[in-house]
């Protein structure tokens, strides 16, 4: 199940991601997983979410981002939430590369992993696979 956070730089996408995070690590039964470009989050979330830097991992583009959270989900099958700030920076800023991103994420999170993402766009601005997930 996928949730997009959607609007224009500046708008409290991050703000409310945070929120969401510290909310899922006292209420989850399971691990929380915030993967990010570069370690803005330090600080802002709880210790219990694991902070991921795809920088560290040198990620960049959809198929590098899909086989990352791929590997995340085959190894630890207890994440229950995993969330995604600013997906557009991984994708080198290819809106029209990231409907079939959050397709192939969603095939494998399933049912069962609550992925939330943030995307720096106007909503109007989406392209229409994309939408589906608003």
């Amino acid at each position: 199940m996928i949730k997009l956070i959607v609007g224009t730089k500046g708008s409290g996408k991050t703000k409310a991601m945070i929120d969401m995070i510290n909310d899922a690590v006292k209420t989850t039964k399971g691990n929380v997983v915030v993967v990010e470009k570069g370690m803005k989050l330090t600080y802002d979330i709880a210790s219990a979410a694991r902070l991921i830097d795809v920088d560290e991992y040198k990620i960049s583009g959809g198929e590098m981002l899909y086989g990352f959270v791929a590997g995340l989900l085959a190894s630890n099958y207890d994440i229950t939430e995993i969330y995604i700030d600013g997906i557009l920076k991984v994708l080198d800023h290819d809106i029209n590369r990231l409907g079939v991103v959050l397709d192939e994420i969603a095939a494998i999170a399933g049912d069962t992993v609550k992925v939330t993402v943030t995307v720096s766009a106007d909503e109007a601005m989406l392209p229409h696979d994309v939408k589906k997930y608003l």
